[in-house]
């Protein structure tokens, strides 16, 4: 179960807990919510990593899986007018990584990466190990500080209650 991301983990000595699980390809806009379901951890510690284009550059923002990215707030969390969502196959050129299987640690090259504040209320979260059906949880600060990461507000409000799909 050897990915990058999983090597940049192991080279830097950090604990970790593999979570392998079994990809539902049916599931679609709530694979997300499946993921965690699958390897039983609550989809508030479950975090998806994003491609975003700020002005010129890209960006990494890691959200929770439940939630929608704000364009707005992470254009304005690195300082730029506009965000847009990377094309699939940007996405996947630039970090090295399959869609779906995008994790933050890794990446091709290092780029400028965002985690949502609310990673902050948790000891660990989980991200993509580097490939679809391979979730790694670990320390947030261990990921913040391996992928330099900004902590920012980067979620769309929701009128969604507590226990509410977002879909």
């Amino acid at each position: 179960m050897s990915t990058r991301a999983v090597h940049e983990l192991h080279k830097a000595g950090i604990d970790h807990v593999l979570h392998p699980y079994a990809v539902d390809e049916s599931v679609g806009d709530g694979y997300g919510e499946a993921v965690a379901a699958a390897i039983g951890i609550d989809p508030a510690r479950v975090f998806k990593t994003l491609l975003a284009k700020v002005d010129a550059d890209y960006v990494v923002a890691i959200v929770p899986v439940m939630e929608r990215l704000s364009m707005k707030k992470l254009a304005s969390a690195a300082g730029g007018r506009k965000a847009d969502m990377a094309a699939t196959g940007d996405a996947e050129r630039i970090t090295g990584y399959v869609s779906g299987g995008i994790s933050p640690l890794g990446q091709r090259r290092r780029l400028r990466t965002f985690l949502d504040k609310s990673a902050g209320e948790y000891q660990q979260i989980c991200v993509s190990a580097g490939k679809r059906g391979l979730q790694v949880e670990l320390p947030v600060m261990a990921l913040v500080e391996l992928v330099g990461g900004e902590m920012a507000d980067l979620i769309e409000m929701s009128s969604v209650l507590p226990g509410q799909s977002t879909r």
